[in-house]
Order: structure tokens, then C-alpha cells, then sequence
């Protein structure tokens, strides 16, 4: 019986430190994918001038996974069901800083309210500023993420030693 709870714990302590990595994973994946977005929009403004709300409807199933419903919660103030305000947007996504969401905020709410060059050159603006974000993160998320699994390998370790 001592063995299998000494096993429990030591999964536990893994599982703990490998979840705890998760918010590092996401935040990459998080930013590729809006970079993604940007991309997108960027190249369909200049050439096919769709409206907005048919563009993010469009856009990739797997980016739209590793936005976490940002997505889904911009075409609802497209649709007029909801305002345009932080934590409408960031209704789901609790892994960003505050200055990221600010970022990420700005750049959803400069969506629309210009010419086509004008809107051009303010998504390529944000897209340097979430280039950097994104390096930012996967440097976090090597650094980080991985210490994260370690330490919890080491707490479990340190259990068991204590429990023998």
C-alpha cells in the first residue's frame, strides 16, 4: 500500500509541474497563431477586400484553436452581441500578462476603423510587436516550461525519498 500512494504522489508532482508548463506552451502557440491571423488579414485586406467578419470566419481550424476563443469572441462584437471591451475579449485566456492583453486589445480594436493602407501598415506594426512577443514567449517557454517538468520530477523524487 506504502508503494502505490509513493507512486500516486510522484505523479501528482509531475503531473503538477507539467501543467504548470502549460501556460508557457500556450502563450507560444497563443502568439503564432495570432501572427497567423495577422498575416491572413493583412494579405486578404489587399487582395480580395472581404468583409472582416467573413475573413475571421474563414481563417484556419487550428489557428482558431490556439487563439482560445479570442476569435469567437471578436465576431460576437462584429455581430453586436457583445461590446468591445478587455475582458469580453479575453473572456477564456487567462495566461497573458496585462500588457499583452492591452497589446493584443489594441490591435483587435484598430480592426476596421481605417483605409486599406492605413490598415495594412498598422497590422504590420502589430505584427513586429507580436514577433517579439512570440520570441519573448519561446525563449520564457524553453527556459520555463522545462523547469517546470524538472521541479516537479524533483518534488515527487523528494517525496519519496522522505517517505522511505
Amino acid at each position: 500500500m506504502k508503494w502505490i500512494i509513493m507512486a500516486v504522489l510522484f505523479v501528482f508532482c509531475v503531473a503538477v509541474g507539467f501543467f504548470m508548463s502549460l501556460k508557457y506552451k500556450r502563450r507560444e502557440n497563443f502568439y503564432s497563431a495570432l501572427i497567423m491571423f495577422a498575416q491572413k488579414l493583412d494579405v486578404e485586406i489587399n487582395f480580395s477586400r472581404e468583409r472582416l467578419k467573413k475573413l475571421i470566419e474563414d481563417m484556419d481550424e487550428k489557428n482558431k484553436k490556439n487563439l482560445f476563443g479570442l476569435d469567437k469572441n471578436f465576431l460576437a462584437y462584429l455581430g453586436g452581441s457583445a461590446e468591445l471591451s478587455q475582458s469580453e475579449l479575453f473572456k477564456n485566456i487567462q495566461f497573458l500578462k496585462p500588457e499583452e492583453k492591452e497589446t493584443v486589445f489594441l490591435f483587435f480594436r484598430s480592426l476596421g476603423r481605417s483605409d486599406v493602407l492605413g490598415q495594412s501598415k498598422e497590422i504590420a506594426n502589430f505584427s513586429k510587436r507580436f514577433d517579439d512577443s512570440l520570441n519573448k514567449c519561446a525563449s520564457e517557454n524553453k527556459k520555463y516550461g522545462s523547469l517546470c517538468v524538472k521541479l516537479g520530477v524533483v518534488a515527487g523524487l523528494f517525496l519519496l525519498v522522505i517517505m522511505l
